[in-house]
């Protein structure tokens, strides 16, 4: 038996699901939506519901319980079904929890899903009348930013201008980023937005803060679900599944003081959370970002996807203008970033996001990624970030023939 760090076995990723996102109601309920990426996913892995131990079903929006009635359509087995929210990061939470059971011998293949079911326009709290979690980060912001706008454009938005003002970034450079996940979008049927836009259209768009960011920058709130089967090398074994990809390590950190204390917006957004995430999988992989040729990273606005390209090491702090400049971010570069057209293209049914990266980067390390495909493939990293806060970095390795 294969032992990874801390003595945890080794975990295979046995199958994967999604569908197609959707604008806000166009598509089928939550449930359905689950139900079906759940199906997705077992025939993927060639597995009937009954050989799964345990599920953790990751959505924000929805009642408690959400997680059972969504499965159950999938199968009544009476195992643990654990119900996860975490903010844009709840997918990948999910994901994290069904690893950590297999990888610790609590269960010998765990399912995680993924959906939600938004409604337009922007984030907005369910719960007014008592305490906002996000209270210490509206005053954060509030010390920073002094614009009348929806608070994840304000906070991310917020950002993007301190990188500008700090390093010389221009409006320009996000442009790139959003044109670039358009190309990439183009070939992946699960995109809700496929149309080419070059840097020139998006910098033409609608403004939706001035000299910071244009309509396009944003991503839009999108409905969908996706789904992982995860299982020890045993069970692969033991059921004849030729599982070609391994989370070969994994890491979830939440905030520290340093995201408020330091009146830094890009903190205030996650980029430490991500950094310490990201060192944490390096070290225990062995690996560093020099090794890494496709990355699923958190583009929920073109001014993340840039920050996040330093947080992740792809290129020094600072440097993330000339990382795409270099077409570096892209294929024929170093790094293939968001080969799916990340959030910006797909859109971001928040507790689905997670999951829907692990499907992007299985299929790329399987070589089933079509038009898509990322060549001489063996490293794949995930990096998902919900404010509030959390952040899941996972890395996937190519294995067997």
């Amino acid at each position: 038996m294969r032992r990874g760090s801390r003595g945890q076995r080794d975990v295979l990723v046995a199958g994967v699901g999604m569908i197609p996102f959707t604008k806000p109601g166009v598509g089928p309920a939550y449930d359905a939506m689950a139900a079906e990426a759940i199906r997705r996913a077992l025939a993927d892995g060639g597995l009937a519901y009954d050989r799964v131990d345990q599920a953790y079903a990751g959505y924000v929006y929805g009642d408690s319980c959400c997680g059972q009635k969504a499965i159950y359509a999938a199968g009544m087995t009476g195992i643990p079904i654990v119900n996860v929210n975490n903010n844009c990061a709840t997918g990948s939470t999910a994901l994290f929890l069904a690893r950590q059971a297999v990888a610790t011998g609590a269960a010998e293949c765990a399912l995680a899903v993924g959906f939600e079911e938004m409604r337009p326009g922007a984030i907005r709290s369910s719960f007014p009348d008592r305490v906002d979690p996000f209270a210490d980060f509206d005053a954060a912001c509030d010390a920073r930013i002094d614009v009348d706008l929806p608070l994840a454009l304000r906070y991310f938005g917020g950002a993007g201008r301190d990188h500008m003002e700090r390093y010389g970034t221009t409006l320009r450079d996000f442009a790139r980023v959003r044109a670039k996940a358009s190309r990439h979008a183009a070939n992946n049927p699960m995109s809700l937005f496929r149309t080419i836009m070059s840097e020139d259209e998006v910098l033409a768009a609608p403004m939706l803060w001035p000299g910071v960011m244009t309509r396009p920058m944003a991503c839009p709130p999108t409905c969908g679900a996706a789904a992982a089967i995860v299982v020890s090398i045993e069970f692969a074994r033991r059921h004849g599944i030729d599982a070609k990809v391994r989370i070969a390590a994994q890491a979830m950190t939440t905030d520290k003081p340093s995201t408020f204390d330091a009146s830094d917006m890009i903190h205030l957004v996650g980029s430490d959370m991500t950094r310490r995430a990201a060192e944490a999988v390096y070290e225990a992989a062995g690996v560093g970002p020099e090794d890494i040729r496709a990355a699923e990273l958190h583009d929920c606005f073109a001014h993340n996807e840039l920050i996040s390209y330093e947080a992740l090491g792809f290129c020094p702090e600072g440097g993330a203008a000339g990382f795409i400049a270099d077409g570096d971010n892209s294929y024929g570069g170093r790094i293939v970033t968001n080969p799916s057209g990340g959030l910006l293209s797909k859109g971001h049914p928040l507790g689905a996001t997670g999951l829907a990266q692990c499907y992007e980067l299985t299929h790329q390390l399987r070589g089933t990624a079509g038009p898509r495909q990322v060549d001489d493939l063996r490293h794949a990293l995930q990096h998902n970030l919900g404010l509030g806060g959390a952040c899941v970095v996972t890395l996937y390795e190519g294995v067997g023939g």
